[in-house]
C-alpha cells in the first residue's frame, strides 16, 4: 500500500496536481471518455483542486469547469477550460442557483466528496451513501440530456440500490475501481453514461 500511495504522491506531485486523487479520475476519463472537449464540468467536493485542473486540461478553452467544496481555499487552473468556485454546500438550494446562474446545464459532474469518517464501517458507508445519492439527485436537475455522471461512494449495504437507481438514469451505469484507488479502500466510483433525464 505504502509503495502505491508513494507513486501516485510523487506523480501527482511532478504532473502538477495537488493530490493523487486525480488519477482515479484520469483512469475513468482513458478507460470510458466521460469529457470531452468543450464540456462543461461540474466537480462537486472539489478541494484541493486536482479534479478541476485535469477537467479544464481536458475540456480545452472552449470549456467549462465550475468545482464546489465546503472548504475554501485558491484553486489555481492554470490552462484550458475558464473555472469558477462556488463555496458552499451543494445540497442547499442557494448554492445549485448559484452553480445554475453560471451554467444552466452540465454535459458532465464528477464528484469526490465522502463524509467525515467516523471510524464506524457501518456508519461511514451509510453517510457516503446518502452523499451519493444526493448527488445523483442533483444531476437529475443539472445535468443535460445525455451528459454523464461519476461518483465516489463507500461499497457495502444498499450499495446495489444505488447502482440500480443509476441505472434507470442512465443508458449505461457501471461500478469502478480505479487501480490508483488503495486494494484495502471500500470505495469504488458509481459510473453513469448517456443521462435520460
Amino acid at each position: 500500500m505504502k509503495q502505491v500511495q508513494d507513486y501516485y504522491f510523487h506523480k501527482a506531485k511532478k504532473d502538477g496536481y495537488p493530490a493523487r486523487s486525480v488519477y482515479k479520475l484520469e483512469e475513468a476519463q482513458q478507460k470510458f471518455g466521460l469529457l470531452k472537449a468543450g464540456d462543461r464540468v461540474l466537480d462537486l467536493g472539489c478541494q484541493p483542486g486536482s479534479w478541476s485542473l485535469y477537467a479544464a486540461r481536458v475540456t480545452g478553452p472552449r470549456g467549462l469547469v465550475v468545482g464546489v467544496d465546503l472548504n475554501p481555499g485558491p484553486i489555481r487552473v492554470r490552462g484550458g477550460a475558464p473555472f469558477h468556485f462556488v463555496l458552499g454546500d451543494i445540497t442547499k438550494e442557494t448554492v445549485q442557483a448559484r452553480v445554475r446562474s453560471i451554467c444552466p446545464l452540465y454535459d458532465a459532474i464528477v464528484s469526490d466528496m465522502a463524509p467525515r469518517t467516523t471510524g464506524n464501517r457501518w456508519a461511514d458507508q451509510q453517510h457516503s451513501l446518502r452523499l451519493a445519492r444526493t448527488v445523483l439527485e442533483i444531476a437529475g436537475t443539472l445535468l443535460r440530456p445525455g451528459g454523464n455522471f461519476y461518483c465516489k461512494v463507500f461499497e457495502g449495504e444498499d450499495f446495489k440500490e444505488l447502482v440500480e437507481e443509476a441505472r434507470l438514469r442512465f443508458a449505461k451505469a457501471r461500478v469502478f475501481k480505479p487501480k490508483s484507488s488503495r486494494s484495502e479502500s471500500r470505495e469504488v466510483f458509481l459510473l453513469g453514461q448517456g443521462f435520460q433525464g
